[in-house]
């Protein structure tokens, strides 16, 4: 695949699991003589789709392909214009139900990868399953119009212990909405009558500004707080998994960089003249193992 050109468009570089995605893609693109070029969207849907429109415009600059985990919508009109104009389309971490459509007339790769983002949430309810059987639980969303965050609230609906009770807050995937969506539902006076038994977080960015939140009450509040467990996703390896270790949070849930599986098979599509699968599902898996979850709450 050499002298082949990808442009990699992700939500915003303020968040580690988007890190990782730039990292395996710029891992992946040097061992196979890719040049790459990595934008970020700062979390803004129509700063991203303007960012793409651009880039399938320039005529003499044009990528060969466009790797891209949407902010907001799949982009179906985008990855119209990049496939009419020969460049290929492949979509991460979302579900985007054109693609089958789009690919019977293209000439160019157009495919998804994404995990099984409803078995994270049903493996986020198995690990709070093993440490509540009842009461209430804190569980912060990404944004409505993500695909991921609505999948993963399908899973996790799924598999929590009946006696689970729910109380439902909004973040967009960065620690500071979190950590503002937490300290405004604690001033509120109902707030107190919540014993909340954990947090759980759909990702872990998200869970670290939950516990951030607690930090501003008072020492004793603090205290009870601090002991609750938090639950985050994405498991990257320096921070997610880093904060299980270090007590931060109580488990995660692995989610393999998309963007670097993505570049490989675009390249072995180049390399056999072989589409890739329309749509290619990884497996997340629980970190640590539910065992050692339910074994740990049995101990504490």
């Amino acid at each position: 695949m050499n002298n082949r050109s990808v442009v990699v468009a992700l939500t915003t570089s303020d968040n580690d699991y988007q890190a990782e995605q730039a990292a395996s893609a710029t891992e992946v693109a040097m061992r196979l003589g890719v040049k790459i070029h990595v934008i970020y969207a700062d979390s803004n849907a129509v700063n991203q789709s303007q960012q793409l429109v651009k880039v399938i415009q320039d005529r003499t600059g044009r990528p060969d392909a466009i790797l891209v985990e949407p902010v907001g919508t799949p982009m179906p009109q985008v990855a119209k214009a990049a496939v009419a104009a020969g460049i290929g389309w492949g979509i991460l971490n979302r579900e985007a139900d054109y693609i089958t459509e789009l690919r019977r007339d293209a000439g160019v790769p157009v495919f998804a990868v994404s995990p099984d983002q409803e078995e994270v949430g049903r493996i986020q309810g198995r690990q709070l399953a093993a440490l509540a059987k009842q009461g209430n639980v804190l569980y912060i969303e990404g944004p409505s119009s993500s695909s991921a965050a609505n999948l993963r609230t399908k899973g996790i609906l799924s598999t929590k212990p009946a006696g689970v009770t729910m109380k439902i807050l909004k973040g967009d995937w960065s620690e500071r909405s979190a950590q503002h969506a937490v300290k405004s539902w604690m001033s509120l006076s109902t707030s107190k009558e919540f014993q909340i038994q954990a947090v759980v977080c759909q990702n872990d960015a998200m869970a670290i500004g939950a516990r951030k939140a607690l930090m501003d009450l008072s020492e004793g509040e603090r205290e009870r707080w601090l002991h609750i467990p938090f639950l985050g996703c994405d498991g990257v390896t320096k921070t997610g998994q880093e904060w299980v270790r270090s007590g931060q949070l109580r488990a995660t849930v692995v989610i393999p960089p998309m963007a670097g599986l993505a570049l490989e098979m675009l390249a072995k599509a180049v390399r056999t003249g072989d589409l890739p699968a329309e749509k290619t599902m990884c497996a997340p898996r629980s970190f640590p193992d539910i065992a050692e979850i339910g074994a740990r709450a049995a101990g504490a």
